[in-house]
């Protein structure tokens, strides 16, 4: 498996986030450490390799240049598996759980209405499900390194705050991750990260790169830290 050189200041921060107060509600949240190997049931579409199970993933929204990030580790080495996508569904106010509808009926309590599907080509676009749009991403915002999938500073346009139902303030939308193998069929996809509901996103007031870096940066030691002890079992 990779190895990441990863400060212990960005460990500390995630955790205290990530772990939280117990009564915390899951759209206060903006990191989720995924189960090793959860694979879904229903995932028959494609092999259970590394690189298609989220171990963790963190969303951010800076509220100063008004632009999204979105990050995940992996399991393994993306590009493992010839067809991988990595998708974020995005919740702006109007999301249902459109899984449910399909057949095999998965997904409950993953809500969505635009997804952010990425490739590990490093290619990616932005489908809006509510105004009929889709938006090529500039591959410059994508970076595909080891373990982690990455797309930085999505400009908030691209989300069309204006749109009637959606969240006012685009710091209360929320977001799912799941990677999958092709487009069309429930039976792709082969994780929910996290399972069975949204969470929100990380508010910067302030652009603090150094502060983002290492709570990304936590983010990978704490996924490869469950990663190595799962192995060890």
């Amino acid at each position: 498996m990779s190895r990441l050189r990863i400060p212990i200041l960005g460990m500390l921060a995630l955790v205290s986030v990530v772990a939280g107060s117990p009564s915390a509600r899951a759209d206060d949240l903006f990191a989720v450490v995924d189960s090793y190997n959860d694979f879904l049931p229903s995932y028959t579409a494609g092999p259970a390799n590394g690189d298609l199970d989220v171990i963790a993933a963190a969303a951010f929204y800076d509220g100063v240049e008004k632009t999204f990030s979105f990050s995940t580790i992996l399991a393994d080495t993306v590009g493992s598996t010839t067809g991988a996508l990595y998708v974020w569904g995005i919740d702006r106010g109007l999301g249902t759980e459109r899984f449910l509808a399909g057949s095999p009926s998965v997904g409950a309590g993953v809500f969505f209405d635009s997804v952010l599907i990425l490739g590990a080509d490093g290619t990616g676009q932005f489908n809006d499900l509510i105004n009929g749009t889709v938006t090529m991403l500039d591959p410059g915002s994508i970076k595909i390194a080891g373990l982690a999938v990455t797309v930085e500073n999505l400009p908030l346009e691209l989300f069309a705050p204006g749109t009637s139902g959606f969240e006012s303030d685009p710091s209360l939308y929320t977001w799912n991750l799941w990677p999958r193998v092709g487009l069309g069929q429930n039976n792709q996809i082969s994780d929910f990260a996290p399972d069975g509901s949204n969470l929100g996103f990380q508010v910067t007031a302030v652009p603090e790169p150094q502060t983002y870096a290492m709570l990304l940066a936590g983010l990978g030691l704490i996924a490869i830290r469950a990663t190595r002890k799962r192995h060890d079992v």
